[in-house]
């Protein structure tokens, strides 16, 4: 995650004819231990009308739910070591997409309770368009997803990888749900040109505008790791995760990942924001009935092939 802040300021500075950092370290390789050790010793404030329990509980929220969903997220084969068998990644559940879907919804809760409780009006309305926000596109998400769970029939991620490693992608045989839910993950994780809820032009920054030092970065870490999540999600969903030739397992899956971290920088320095009202609408009036009818589609087609 540090080095993934990094990365998306190093590739932003030559996207926009600049440097980026270049003087903390080799190629500004230790400007995130300088930001670190910023954050850590900055005075952490709350503010007289903050709520004492919430205000803080907030950001730990978020970067609870962000860490808890890369759980499931396989970067190997599983393998058998002593008679073992040792999975590929930090868990193998058999509803690993469920509970993927389930634990990084929790998220939202940091970023209204952020909000609500900080007492303030700016973050008052980011919190109110960070609910709006999440809960329209995660819809749009998990459509997305179980159409390509319906195409693999299973919810485990091992399965779902298995399935593409002795057929095509699954962008391939969905690329609908695979449009669906990249635009989606954008507006999952709070990214530019979806940035609503920070909104700095109109908002300061949002629902984290009373947060200062390491709760400050509690929500940019939990921003920064959702992004890696939806990245190695989509590779896991799509692109047949961590399966590949020549190379082991992880290694393919860190090279797809990173194709996706670079689409998530290259969108947030060429799109201009969306007003609200656009946003909204995209998501109701556009993906909804196009992610149901794609649904509807996929559903029938494995009913017949099957």
């Amino acid at each position: 995650m540090a080095y993934m802040t990094w990365f998306e300021r190093r590739v932003i500075g030559r996207l926009q004819v600049r440097l980026g950092p270049n003087r903390v370290g080799i190629g500004g390789l230790l400007q995130p231990l300088a930001d670190a050790l910023k954050l850590f010793f900055k005075e952490d404030v709350r503010p007289a009308r903050a709520d004492r329990i919430l205000f803080p509980l907030a950001p730990a929220i978020s970067l609870f739910a962000a860490l808890a969903a890369f759980a499931v997220i396989p970067f190997g084969p599983t393998t058998r070591i002593a008679g073992v068998e040792v999975p590929g990644g930090i868990a193998n559940l058999q509803v690993g997409l469920l509970y993927l879907v389930g634990i990084s919804s929790l998220g939202v809760y940091g970023l209204v309770l952020g909000g609500w409780s900080s007492g303030s009006k700016y973050s008052l309305i980011g919190g109110l368009r960070a609910a709006a926000q999440v809960v329209s596109y995660e819809l749009i998400l998990g459509l997305a997803l179980v159409s390509v769970a319906l195409v693999a029939g299973t919810l485990s991620l091992e399965g779902v990888v298995g399935g593409q490693a002795n057929g095509l992608p699954y962008v391939i045989l969905q690329p609908v749900a695979f449009l669906l839910y990249l635009v989606a993950a954008v507006a999952e994780t709070n990214r530019a040109p979806f940035d609503l809820p920070e909104a700095d032009t109109e908002l300061v920054a949002g629902y984290h505008t009373e947060y200062g030092g390491m709760r400050f970065a509690m929500f940019f870490i939990a921003e920064y790791v959702n992004v890696i999540t939806v990245s190695a999600l989509a590779a896991t969903m799509f692109f047949a995760g961590w399966s590949g030739p020549f190379l082991p397992g992880p290694h393919w899956l860190f090279i797809k990942m990173l194709a996706f971290l670079f689409l998530f920088v290259w969108l947030r320095a060429t799109l201009p924001r969306l007003r609200y009202d656009q946003l909204m609408r995209l998501s109701w009036s556009v993906l909804l009935p196009l992610a149901l009818i794609n649904l509807l589609a996929t559903a029938v087609v494995v009913a017949v092939t099957r």
